[in-house]
């Protein structure tokens, strides 16, 4: 008897979210236990649902599909991250895939591809539309159009990120010292470091790098 893949889907537009939750729980082996319509919700339900895997848009409210991504894949027994987007540009895939994506779908795809691609997900594969999988071939070639250098956001600490998405939030040290348990002297320690780290030099450019990283979205 086939295994029943469990599927969270994450996505903003609701008329969009309830078209995939009607597709997906007409292919028998398929089962949405979970829809939510932003990162912070989708990271609180993988934890509390724990799917196979999680469909995720790119563009959405309170954190975006990448640093949702990124937190869910922190977890233990993380499920699995399939994003499904309407952008297949390289400031896209590529942070996607670093953050934790075993898979990126094109939003034009057919269900069929969208089907297999969970499927394939589940079952601890890869699976890409060819746009984005011929822009991670050239990617593993060496072929980039233009030479990327390292993010300085990736020798960012986890508390480090927690943080820096605290100050995007718009909170105040003090605040940000209440709901992490540390003191405000530990807080400004840990600003003045992601400071230095990102090359910023006030709390306006700390809340842009947390919008940049997808730490909080830029409608917060």
């Amino acid at each position: 008897m086939t295994q029943t893949v469990r599927v969270l889907l994450v996505e903003d537009h609701t008329i969009v979210r309830e078209g995939l939750k009607a597709l997906l729980t007409a292919t028998e082996d398929l089962e949405v236990v979970g829809e939510v319509a932003d990162g912070r919700a989708a990271v609180e339900a993988a934890e509390r649902l724990a799917p196979d895997v999680v469909v995720m848009d790119i563009n959405m409210p309170k954190l975006d599909g990448v640093g949702a991504t990124r937190e869910i894949r922190e977890k233990v027994n993380a499920p699995r991250v399939l994003i499904l987007s309407m952008y297949d540009g390289e400031e896209y895939v590529r942070p996607a895939i670093r953050a934790g994506a075993s898979g990126y779908l094109l939003k034009g795809s057919g269900l069929s591809d969208l089907v297999t691609a969970i499927r394939e997900v589940a079952g601890g594969n890869a699976f890409f539309s060819p746009t984005v999988a011929k822009i991670l071939l050239q990617e593993s070639r060496g072929e980039r159009s233009v030479k990327e250098a390292p993010d300085p956001a990736d020798s960012l600490t986890k508390r480090e990120r927690e943080v820096l998405t605290l100050v995007g939030e718009g909170k105040s040290s003090p605040e940000i010292a209440k709901i992490l348990g540390l003191s405000v002297k530990t807080i400004e320690g840990h600003r003045g470091r992601i400071m230095a780290k990102l090359g910023v030099h006030n709390v306006a450019g700390l809340v842009r790098q947390a919008i940049r990283i997808g730490l909080v979205s830029a409608e917060h």
